[in-house]
């Protein structure tokens, strides 16, 4: 339940000068909760569907496995993922170093060690406050996700553990905070997992929408874990659910696929993507456990076949 990854392009400065308040302003007649004003947002690199993120061991304590990710791959992304504890603070310098590199931070926050009616409740203002004025002070595009993967029951605010209500409360409470600090240089990320392939354990994402005011962007998590899993069959169940929520713009946040077969699937991982419009993928390039099965190796790095797939495939998406 993890991936990192993001495509760069030749042409990331030029393209930087996109807003995201143009892109968040995509129509969303489709959102059922009443909402305040999406906040402004700053430049990202790139351009609709040129994304390309990464995940790796050993950030955000410094950004070079980013750097020898590229290397590997011979493709250079712009977005890397991280994933902060709660009451851990802003990594700026991570942020700092991936923004002169031409990438912004896609910061996952998990908000263990607390709860999610204390956050609701404006317990844990003074550390939302505090980070809100790193990322404010840092200035440049971040994107931050709350929470995520809450549809499913294997994390403490995750469904069945804490009540969608209170999600969503304590996400709204969150975003709030930030606009108070006038920290308008992030988009906020809701992340799902898919429904699909889970043997009816997650859930329909719908319960836990905070509305489209306090989303900017949608993202959706998920694993090839299975021999007949393809595109289509992992995340298109996800997307028609989200396409009734809002018409926000979709990133594929976590992604990967089982060591046997990414050589044969990354190109039509990176095809689905592309066919259904989505900003881009993360790759989460590391070595996880898995509740499907033994662990599961999601790196590429040492694997020829499967660099020379990933290159080929981002190649053609971009």
């Amino acid at each position: 339940m993890k991936t990192r990854w993001i495509l760069g392009a030749a042409g990331v400065a030029a393209a930087g000068t996109l807003v995201l308040a143009g892109i968040a302003g995509v129509h969303r007649a489709a959102d059922s909760v009443p909402s305040a004003p999406k906040a402004a947002h700053a430049a990202l690199p790139g351009r609709p569907q040129s994304f390309l993120g990464v995940y790796r061991p050993g950030v955000p304590e410094s950004a070079a496995p980013v750097a020898s990710f590229d290397s590997a791959t011979g493709v250079k992304v712009n977005m890397a993922s991280y994933y902060s504890g709660w009451n851990e603070p802003f990594q700026a310098a991570f942020a700092a170093a991936l923004a002169r590199d031409g990438a912004v931070p896609l910061v996952q926050v998990e908000p263990y060690g607390t709860t999610l009616a204390a956050i609701a409740d404006g317990d844990d203002d003074a550390y939302l406050l505090s980070y809100a004025t790193a990322v404010r002070e840092y200035g440049k595009a971040v994107v931050i996700s709350f929470g995520h993967e809450m549809n499913g029951p294997w994390y403490p605010w995750g469904a069945g553990n804490t009540p969608a209500s209170v999600f969503v409360a304590a996400w709204r409470h969150i975003v709030d905070v930030f606009r108070s600090d006038g920290a308008d240089n992030v988009t906020w990320l809701w992340a799902v997992n898919v429904v699909a392939g889970s043997g009816g354990s997650v859930s329909d994402p719908a319960a836990w929408w905070p509305g489209g005011g306090y989303v900017t962007w949608v993202g959706v998590d998920g694993y090839y874990y299975q021999p007949s899993d393809t595109f289509t069959s992992l995340f298109s169940p996800t997307i028609t659910l989200i396409r009734r929520l809002t018409r926000d713009p979709l990133l594929i946040a976590e992604t990967g696929i089982s060591p046997s077969a990414q050589a044969a699937k990354l190109p039509g991982l990176f095809a689905g993507a592309k066919a259904a419009g989505v900003l881009g993928l993360v790759w989460f390039d590391d070595d996880k456990p898995s509740a499907h099965g033994p662990d599961h190796d999601w790196q590429i790095d040492n694997d020829p076949a499967a660099l020379a797939a990933f290159r080929k495939a981002a190649e053609e998406y971009r």
